[in-house]
């Protein structure tokens, strides 16, 4: 009877014990492919492992698309954490639809550059920087082009591909030929449409999708072409006789973010995320693995993954940042523009 009664107070002890016991779930919404095995061997096992904390990973919707559903749902979207941009982070502040990121919580906070801070707002922690790069073809171009110009030039006539105004890059592109002619990335944008409306004329035609743009350079269609370097570098290491450079005239960057929505079910556990993911060495496996920038200048990486990608003041000091604010506000305007300066030119 002795031991029958023990063992009902254990089983009974062990049943009150158990919700305490049992880890907490914590839904991290992002993109699926090559990028999901790399987040979750680099970031979310050592993360799982260090917390206690189960991440159910959620590889549904890009960016945008998950944006909306946060907005849709008055930011309860179902997932606790979305990796997204600073042009989203800025307008879920302004939507209140994304929670503001406090660093006494997220102390790691206080390691990012506060240029690239500024950049994403209050509600989003930036964990990784790209930036658009001229990928170009190394068995057609007789040297590597060294100027964004060289999209204009009489060996690429017909060599090149545009993104469409859908794709952040063809704006980027304006705001960087309106710096080369006079201009500036926000206030003056006319004389980047002019430019552009010449580099139109060289191109085959306007593509959206990242996968269909670099169809053409891998089949030798195209030879030279604007890329985030992130995907250029993976076309590099697939063995693709390509490569990229950063042009002389500077680059803008592509700001990825961690936000957490307004909403959320497990806030504490997503700020323990976010922290983790910022953390130095985190930063370090991160960069390493993904083979792109990082905002926070004090990591070390491997001098090829370094001599590539954004890590220093330097390279921080050396980005073209629009105010996306403005950005935003003007998007539409310059949209229609696209269409009637440099879409019409093309055909």
């Amino acid at each position: 009877m002795g031991k029958i009664l023990a063992a009902t107070t254990v089983a009974i002890s062990s049943l009150c014990l158990a919700p305490a016991l049992r880890a907490e779930t914590l839904v991290v919404n992002s993109y699926g492919g090559p990028y999901e095995a790399i987040i979750r061997r680099a970031i979310i096992e050592p993360f799982e492992q260090q917390t206690g904390i189960d991440v159910v990973y959620d590889a549904v919707g890009a960016a945008s698309q998950d944006y909306a559903k946060i907005k849709a749902t008055k930011g309860r979207p179902g997932f606790d954490v979305a990796v997204m941009t600073a042009s989203q982070s800025l307008q879920g502040c302004q939507d209140g639809v994304l929670e503001r990121l406090d660093p006494t919580a997220i102390p790691n906070l206080r390691y990012v550059a506060p240029k690239l801070a500024k950049s994403a707002g209050p509600c989003g922690a930036v964990h990784e920087l790209q930036y658009m790069s001229l990928l170009y073809r190394t068995d057609k171009m007789e040297s590597p082009p060294r100027s964004w110009s060289a999209l204009a030039s009489p060996e690429l006539n017909g060599r090149i591909v545009l993104p469409t105004f859908q794709n952040i890059m063809a704006l980027y592109l304006v705001e960087i030929f309106a710096t080369m002619n006079g201009g500036d990335l926000t206030g003056n944008l006319d004389p980047g449409f002019k430019a552009m409306s010449d580099v139109a004329r060289q191109s085959i035609g306007f593509e959206q999708s990242s996968a269909i743009l670099e169809s053409y350079i891998k089949d030798g269609t195209v030879w030279a072409m604007p890329f985030w370097n992130g995907r250029a570098q993976l076309l590099v290491d697939s063995g693709l006789p390509v490569d990229y450079v950063r042009p002389i005239e500077g680059t803008i960057p592509l700001i990825a973010t961690l936000n957490i929505p307004v909403a959320a079910e497990h806030k504490a556990s997503a700020r323990k995320f976010i922290d983790f993911f910022l953390e130095k060495t985190s930063q370090e496996a991160w960069v390493s693995a993904y083979k792109v920038g990082s905002a926070r200048t004090d990591i070390n990486v491997p001098d090829d993954v370094r001599a590539r990608q954004i890590t220093t003041e330097a390279d921080l000091e050396s980005l073209l940042l629009p105010d996306l604010s403005v950005v935003a506000a003007r998007l539409r305007e310059w949209g229609e523009q696209w269409e009637r300066e440099v879409v019409a030119h093309q055909e």
